[in-house]
C-alpha cells in the first residue's frame, strides 16, 4: 500500500515514529494509502532544514526564485491528470471539478506569485534636503503554513507560493484527510529545480504535528485556514510568541436575492454557490434570503434547481455532488439536518443520506438539502455546517435582509443579487463581510486580499497582501 511520506530537506523520509494513519476514498470508504503521523520530532527535521536553507533562497535574486516557481507551476501542469485524480479520490469531489477548479487554480496560484515578485516595489520620501527615507521588505525566515482539506492543492498553494516567492523558506502541513496532492508536488519541487529544504511538508494530525509547527520558537509566522475553534487554538499559543498570524476561518455566508432579479437565470446560480464541492468551501452561500414577493416562485425553482443535483460517483462525468470527506464529517452533517427539524424547520427538498451501488458502495454521500421556516437566530442558521445544507429564508426590506444577514458571528462571504446598482452598492457596503460578490459567486481575481472580518479570521491572502504578510517591512533614513 501507498505510503505518504514527509518531504524533508528536498527528500521524502518516513516519520520518526514510524507511526501511520489511514488514508481513505470517502467516495468508496475503502483505505488506500497510509499517511505519515508526523510529532514534534519529524517537525524539528523539517525546521532545521529550512533554517539551513533561508540564507541561501533568501539570498537569490527575484528572477532566481520567479523561474524555479514558474518552473513548478509548469510541473503541476505536466502532471494535470495525476494530481486531479488524486485529488478527487482524496477528497471525494467530482473528477471534472478537479479538473476545472481545484489543478488549475493551483498552477494559477504558483505563477501569479511567481511573476508578481517581478513587479513588486517599495516607497520612498524626500523628508527634507539631504533626507530620504526609503523602505524594504525582507523575509521572515521559517514560516508555517497549514491548510485545509477541502481545496487540498488549491489553498496548499495559495499559501505556499507567496511565502515562497518573498524569499521565505516553509514547513508545511496539508490536511490529514487530504494528504495526497501536497505528497505528489514534492517531487514535483525537487524536478523543478528547488533547493532542499526551502519547502519542507510534514504531514500528521492537528493536534500533533500542526500543534508543533505553531509553537516552534524558531517558526515566525503562521497561515491557517480551517475552523474558527481551530484557529482560536492556534491564536492563542502563536500570539504570546509575537508571531505575525494569518487566519482564514469559518463562515456562515448569506445570499440575497432581491425581487427584480431575471429568477431562472440566478436560481442556477444561487444553487451553484450553495452546494459546490458538496458545499464543503467556506465561501458557500448556507443561509439563502429571498424578497417576500418572489419567496414561492423562486423557492420552487431553487427546489427543481437542487433536485437536479446528481449525487454520484465522483469518477463519472454525469455526477454533480460527489462524496463529503469522510465518515464523521457525513454525520455532523447528517446531525445538522435533524437538528433543523427539531428548530422548526421543514426539508423541502434532500435530507437523506445516498447509498450508491457497486464502487461506491460503502461511500459518505448525502443529498444537497434545502431548509425553510427556521428562525434566524437558531443553531442551525448561526453554526457553520460545511456540507451540502441551505436554508431558505423570506425578507420585506433592505434594511431588514441587511440585519438578518449580520446577524451571525462570521463575515467572510456574501453574494448579492440585484439590477438595481443603487440597491448593490448600498448593500455591499452594509454587508460585514470581507468580499461581497454583486450578481456572481466564486469568481476571483489573484491580485485582491481575501479574507474575513469577525469570527472569520483575522488578516489577508492574496495579492501583495500575502506578500506584506510574509515580509518585514524596513525604514531606512539617510541623511546625506
Amino acid at each position: 500500500m501507498l505510503r505518504i511520506r514527509n518531504y524533508i530537506n528536498g527528500h521524502y523520509h518516513d516519520p520518526i515514529s514510524d507511526s501511520w494513519l489511514e488514508n481513505v476514498n470517502p467516495a468508496t470508504g475503502e483505505v488506500y494509502s497510509l499517511i505519515a503521523r508526523s510529532n514534534q520530532q519529524d517537525v524539528e527535521l523539517a525546521v532545521t532544514a529550512a533554517t539551513t536553507a533561508f540564507p541561501v533562497w533568501s539570498a537569490m535574486s527575484t528572477k532566481e526564485r520567479s523561474t524555479i516557481l514558474m518552473n513548478i507551476s509548469e510541473g503541476i501542469q505536466r502532471h494535470f491528470d495525476d494530481l486531479a485524480l488524486a485529488e478527487s479520490n482524496d477528497q471525494g469531489k467530482p473528477l471534472w471539478l478537479s479538473q476545472m477548479m481545484d489543478i488549475p487554480r493551483a498552477i494559477d496560484n504558483i505563477a501569479f506569485f511567481a511573476t508578481e515578485i517581478l513587479h513588486t516595489h517599495t516607497e520612498a520620501y524626500q523628508t527634507g534636503l539631504g533626507v530620504m527615507n526609503y523602505t524594504t521588505r525582507q523575509p521572515l525566515g521559517v514560516v508555517g503554513c497549514i491548510s485545509p482539506w477541502n481545496l487540498p492543492l488549491y489553498l496548499f498553494t495559495w499559501k505556499i507560493a507567496p511565502a515562497l516567492a518573498a524569499g521565505n523558506t516553509v514547513v508545511a502541513k496539508p490536511s490529514e484527510l487530504t494528504p495526497m496532492t501536497a505528497f505528489l508536488l514534492g517531487q514535483i519541487c525537487t524536478d523543478a529545480g528547488l533547493p532542499p529544504g526551502v519547502l519542507n511538508i510534514v504531514h500528521g494530525l492537528g493536534a500533533e504535528c500542526g500543534a508543533a509547527i505553531v509553537a516552534h520558537p524558531d517558526i515566525k509566522a503562521i497561515s491557517f485556514t480551517g475552523g474558527t475553534v481551530t484557529g482560536k487554538s492556534i491564536a492563542s499559543v502563536a500570539a504570546p510568541m509575537f508571531k505575525k498570524l494569518s487566519l482564514e476561518l469559518g463562515g456562515k455566508n448569506p445570499t440575497i436575492v432581491f425581487d427584480d432579479v431575471d429568477i431562472a437565470s440566478v436560481v442556477k446560480s444561487v444553487a451553484r454557490a450553495a452546494f459546490t464541492n458538496q458545499g464543503e468551501i467556506c465561501l458557500c452561500g448556507s443561509r439563502i434570503f429571498i424578497q417576500r414577493s418572489i419567496y414561492e416562485t423562486f423557492r420552487d425553482a431553487l427546489v427543481a434547481e437542487t433536485e437536479r443535483f446528481l449525487v454520484g460517483d465522483p469518477l463519472e462525468s454525469e455526477t454533480r455532488l460527489g462524496a463529503l470527506v469522510n465518515e464523521a464529517h457525513m454525520h455532523k452533517v447528517l446531525a445538522y439536518i435533524e437538528l433543523a427539524r427539531e428548530e422548526g424547520g421543514r426539508v423541502i427538498s434532500g435530507g437523506q443520506r445516498v447509498t450508491l451501488s457497486g464502487r461506491c458502495s460503502g461511500g459518505f454521500f448525502v443529498q444537497p438539502t434545502l431548509i425553510e421556516g427556521l428562525d434566524a437566530a437558531c443553531r442551525v442558521n448561526q453554526e457553520e455546517i460545511f456540507g451540502p445544507v441551505a436554508t431558505i429564508i423570506p425578507f420585506d426590506s433592505d434594511e431588514e435582509v441587511v440585519a438578518l444577514a449580520n446577524s451571525t458571528s462570521y463575515g467572510l462571504a456574501a453574494s448579492v443579487w440585484t439590477t438595481n446598482i443603487n440597491r448593490a452598492h448600498g448593500t455591499a457596503h452594509k454587508l460585514e463581510s470581507g468580499i461581497v460578490w454583486v450578481n456572481t459567486w466564486l469568481n476571483r481575481d489573484l491580485r485582491t486580499p481575501f479574507g474575513g472580518v469577525k469570527h472569520s479570521g483575522v488578516g489577508r491572502e492574496g495579492g501583495t497582501e500575502a506578500l506584506r504578510f510574509f515580509t518585514e517591512f524596513k525604514n531606512i533614513c539617510l541623511q546625506f
